[in-house]
C-alpha cells in the first residue's frame, strides 16, 4: 500500500539517490536499475511511494543528469554543433527515432510489467552478457566518422533496448559499437554523442507531463533536491572518472551480475 510522500521519501533518501544517479548514467550499470534496487536492497521505503509520484521523482533525476552531461561536455556539445553535417544530422536522427517511437508508444507498458526487482535483475544479467561479448567481435578499426546510416539504427535500436529497466544506455551502444568493428575511443564518443538527445528529448517530454498533472503538496521540495544532487553529481562524476570507455566491458559486466544475483537470492529468500 503506497505511504505518504514524506515517509516513502525522506529529504535524505532524494539527495541520496540524486547524487547516486549521476555516476550511475555516466557508467553503464543501469541508473534506473539502481534508482529501484537500491533502496529496495537497503529496505528503504521508497518501493512503497506512489507509483506516480515515483515515476516524477526519477524524471527529476533525469532532468538533472541532463543539465549536469551539458555543463560536463559542453566543449564536446559545442564542437559537434559547430560541425554537424549532413553526416551527422543523420546518425542523431538515425539514433533517436527508435528509442523515441518506443518510449513514447511503450513506456507505460515497460513501467509497469518490467520495472520490478526480479526482471531489473535480469536486464542487468541480460545487459552483462551482451557487453562480455562485444569485445570479442573484431576487428575494431574503424573511426566515428565511418558511421553511417546503418550504425545509426543500431545505435537507435540499441537505446531502445536500454528502456528495458536493467539494460543500460552505455552498455547496449557501447557493444553495438564495439560489435561493428569500431575502435573503443570512436565507440565510446558515439555513445555519448547518441546518448545526449535522447536523455534531453525524454527529460522535456516528461517534464512536460509533470508539469500539466501538477505535484502534491511537499513534492517540489525533494523533486528538486534530486534534481540538484544528480546535476551535482553527474557534473563531478565526468571530472574524476574518464568519460572515455576505452577498457574492456568485463568489469561492469561483472559488477551487473553480482547486483543481479544478489537481488535474486533475496528474491528467493523473501518466498521461502
Amino acid at each position: 500500500m503506497p505511504q505518504p510522500l514524506e515517509q516513502a521519501l525522506p529529504l535524505r533518501h532524494a539527495l541520496a539517490l540524486g547524487l547516486m544517479h549521476g555516476p550511475a548514467e555516466l557508467l553503464p550499470i543501469s541508473s534506473s536499475g539502481h534508482t529501484t534496487l537500491v533502496p529496495w536492497l537497503l529496505n528503504w521505503p521508497y518501493p512503497e511511494l506512489e507509483p506516480s509520484l515515483r515515476k516524477s521523482f526519477e524524471v527529476a533525476l533525469h532532468a538533472g543528469t541532463a543539465v549536469g552531461l551539458l555543463i560536463a561536455l559542453r566543449g564536446e556539445v559545442a564542437e559537434a554543433a559547430v560541425g554537424l553535417d549532413r553526416r551527422r544530422a543523420m546518425l542523431i536522427a538515425g539514433s533517436f527515432l527508435p528509442p523515441a517511437i518506443v518510449g513514447y508508444t511503450l513506456e507505460h507498458q515497460i513501467e509497469q510489467r518490467l520495472g520490478t526487482p526480479r526482471s531489473i535483475a535480469l536486464g542487468l544479467l541480460a545487459g552483462s552478457a551482451v557487453m562480455a561479448l562485444a569485445d570479442h567481435f573484431g576487428p575494431q578499426t574503424r573511426s566515428r566518422d565511418d558511421a553511417g546510416l546503418i550504425d545509426a539504427l543500431l545505435l537507435g535500436g540499441a537505446q531502445a533496448a536500454a528502456l528495458l529497466p536493467g539494460t543500460s544506455r552505455g552498455g547496449m551502444t557501447l557493444s553495438a559499437m564495439r560489435a561493428r568493428g569500431f575502435t573503443r575511443p570512436a565507440a565510446s564518443t558515439l555513445s555519448r554523442h547518441v546518448a545526449l538527445p535522447v536523455i534531453l528529448g525524454a527529460s522535456a517530454l516528461k517534464t512536460t507531463r509533470l508539469a500539466q498533472n501538477g505535484l502534491p503538496p511537499g513534492a517540489a521540495s525533494r523533486l528538486a533536491l534530486g534534481a540538484v544532487a544528480a546535476a551535482a553529481s553527474t557534473t563531478l562524476a565526468a571530472r574524476l572518472v574518464p568519460v572515455e570507455r576505452v577498457g574492456s566491458l568485463l568489469p561492469y559486466a561483472a559488477y551487473r551480475s553480482a547486483l543481479a544475483t544478489i537481488t535474486l537470492r533475496r528474491l528467493r529468500r523473501s518466498r521461502s
